[in-house]
């Protein structure tokens, strides 16, 4: 038995209320329906993360989707995980049909390695396997280290840059969102704010990262507020004790939601305050990068679980 798995005590309320509803999250629409739910009735709409599995089978993970609360899927590439280059070996048209086997929608590709101005071949591979709709997941690109008027105007100049780009996921149906990541451009509260202003396309929106924040619920809230639907992405992941640094299990595990000290519900509230649509998707970065997080596919998505019956119960207090 792991760590994690000897916790289960004082977690039995959690999966009590995550049981309750796990039916309704299987069964309902996501991210992007037209169709979605009635106004007054906000859900997050989750997306599962493929790295979670570390560089498990992309078959094994995509039986997985279901059991958490959604039939979208997050393909991420290598160190994190493999799954993007599995679906590049097998071919497009076959990965297409292994995601119809399952039930199974791609939601968002992850291109941290390609970067955010080569973007063009992951646009092609998500619309050949989706059709229009998808999120792809990048980082910001410029000088680091800036502060006031010379920030403002280097992501005015990103921004700028972006436009192409822009202009190429508008003719894909892609929505590109970028990250605000510890030592990039993209950092600071002022960093993100500015880059929410100057991003006026539909089709580029922030990455929201509590992880890469300080620790405060309330200011985290406030940026989200801000930013309003410019939020386009919602990676449900804190700090923590850190994801640099090998540490035991149970620490490690504090990036989870419910885990550690951050109080989402102020985050999830100005998200609601905004009808969010975008997916949530629950997250944390084990150490080394390309291991699953727990030993058992099974304990990884009852972590999952878990932790989105704790985002569930910080709506429900909105």
């Amino acid at each position: 038995m792991n760590e994690f798995e000897t916790e289960l005590t004082r977690r039995e309320m959690l999966k009590t209320t995550l049981l309750g509803g796990l039916t309704a999250g299987v069964l309902g629409e996501t991210l992007l329906s037209s169709s979605y739910a009635a106004e007054d009735k906000f859900q997050l709409n989750y997306i599962l993360n493929s790295a979670m599995y570390g560089y498990t089978d992309v078959e094994t993970v995509l039986s997985e989707v279901h059991k958490t609360g959604t039939k979208y899927i997050d393909i991420w590439p290598k160190r994190h995980g493999n799954q993007r280059e599995q679906a590049e070996e097998m071919g497009h048209e076959a990965f297409k049909a292994l995601l119809e086997k399952h039930d199974v929608k791609l939601g968002i590709v992850t291109c941290y390695v390609k970067g955010p101005f080569n973007l063009a071949g992951e646009m092609k591979f998500a619309h050949t396997v989706a059709g229009p709709g998808t999120v792809l997941v990048c980082g910001a690109s410029g000088p680091k280290g800036l502060t006031g008027s010379e920030l403002k105007s280097a992501v005015q100049s990103f921004v700028e840059k972006m436009k192409p780009h822009v202009e190429e996921a508008e003719k894909y149906g892609c929505t590109i969102a970028v990250e605000n990541h510890a030592n990039s451009m993209l950092e600071s509260p002022d960093s993100i704010r500015w880059f929410g202003e100057a991003a006026t396309s539909d089709r580029l929106g922030l990455a929201l990262a509590p992880h890469h924040l300080p620790q405060d619920g309330e200011l985290i809230g406030q940026i989200a507020d801000d930013l309003g639907k410019k939020v386009v992405f919602f990676y449900a992941q804190q700090h923590g004790m850190g994801s640099s640094t090998k540490l035991p299990k149970e620490q490690e595990m504090l990036q989870m939601p419910g885990r550690g000290d951050l109080d989402f519900t102020p985050i999830i509230a100005a998200l609601k305050k905004h009808n969010y649509q975008g997916f949530t998707e629950v997250f944390m970065h084990p150490v080394p990068r390309g291991v699953p997080i727990l030993e058992t596919t099974s304990a990884i998505t009852e972590a999952i679980n878990e932790s989105r019956a704790y985002l569930d119960g910080c709506m429900a207090k909105t």
